[in-house]
């Protein structure tokens, strides 16, 4: 037992953090000095819900993922503290579906043990302790603000990319989320083989898009300009997508979402995958259009599945409970 035993008797922490969309890469070439640089946007009401108290032992309960026992593991070793924790999970953002569950997953578990033991640590110091945001700092700018969010890439540091740009996603658009549970998207060894096999990117092609997030992507979100906002997108996915199709056989890796997102391209909406997929998202201009096109492709395609989201503009939520509140409760 070390100097933060004593303090592990003080509080319950109870996370929620957000699912995020990675709506894809700005500078895969890197010939700057960065590499990377990403867009994304949180979401609400996907999320990763846990509870936190102190135990002898690692014990998670609920609806917890296999690794849920190893990333509190590996926090606490890096804590150097010799206890455990008792986790329980109220829901868990989809694994290996383009979401972000891993780094929900290890930002929830090693923020709300570094609350439960006396520490105040920052998000991307937890997300460097566990191995997460190698190359963009999308998931923990969801988790610490939310809203639509842009990184400055990977340099020299091993720390998350920097967050340049926070802006507020418009509060009535909606995004549809299309998910094909019969596909995973790449991860772990095959996610890190495919960047080590992926050509070069042309730099070109990385120049063009930098300047489209700069002068098209964010000048949307900030006007609510939703077709400037789907050229934007669609410029940024094509070229994306087009890059890594060797890795995920094709432009986006479930030939079933990928025939309802070239449709709703073709429509003039914005549309595109996360991160590897399988998931894919269409934003409609309000919560009525949201709902009709969800009758519409579930007509389509009735073995996907279909979730209605907001932009979360607010990030993760983490709630202290101090012993003495619970005692009388």
């Amino acid at each position: 037992m070390n100097m933060y035993s004593s303090k592990a008797q003080i509080a319950r922490v109870r996370v929620h953090a957000p699912a995020r969309l990675h709506m894809g890469f700005l500078d895969l070439h890197g010939g700057l000095g960065r590499r990377f640089g990403s867009v994304g946007l949180a979401l609400d009401p996907v999320c990763t819900a846990l509870s936190a108290e102190p135990h002898g032992d690692i014990l998670v309960r609920g609806n917890a993922p296999e690794r849920a026992p190893r990333v509190a593991a590996q926090m606490l070793a890096r804590l150097g503290f010799s206890g455990g924790i008792r986790l329980h999970f109220e829901s868990m953002i989809p694994e290996h579906a383009g979401l972000g569950s891993g780094t929900q997953l290890a930002l929830a578990v090693g923020v709300a043990i570094s609350r439960l033991y006396g520490l105040d640590w920052d998000t991307g110091r937890v997300a460097h302790q566990l191995d997460r945001g190698a190359r963009s700092g999308i998931g923990v700018g969801a988790f610490d603000h939310g809203g639509f969010l842009l990184d400055g890439g990977r340099g020299e540091s091993d720390r998350p990319p920097p967050l340049l740009s926070r802006l507020m996603f418009p509060g009535d658009w909606r995004v549809l989320l299309i998910i094909d549970r019969t596909e995973r998207g790449l991860h772990g060894a095959a996610e890190l083989q495919a960047f080590r096999d992926l050509p070069e990117f042309p730099a070109d092609i990385a120049a063009h898009l930098c300047r489209v997030a700069l002068m098209q992507l964010l000048p949307a979100i900030q006007e609510q300009d939703l077709a400037a906002f789907a050229k934007a997108i669609w410029c940024l996915q094509t070229a994306v997508g087009d890059h890594f199709a060797q890795a995920q056989q094709g432009r986006f890796s479930s030939p079933l979402v990928a025939a309802l997102l070239e449709q709703a391209a073709a429509e003039g909406l914005p549309a595109g995958q996360s991160s590897w997929g399988p998931t894919g998202f269409v934003v409609l201009p309000d919560a009525g259009s949201a709902e009709r096109y969800h009758e519409q492709l579930r007509k389509q395609a009735p073995d996907l599945e279909f979730v209605i989201c907001q932009g979360r503009n607010t990030g993760a939520e983490v709630l202290v409970e101090q012993a003495q509140r619970l005692a009388s409760s």
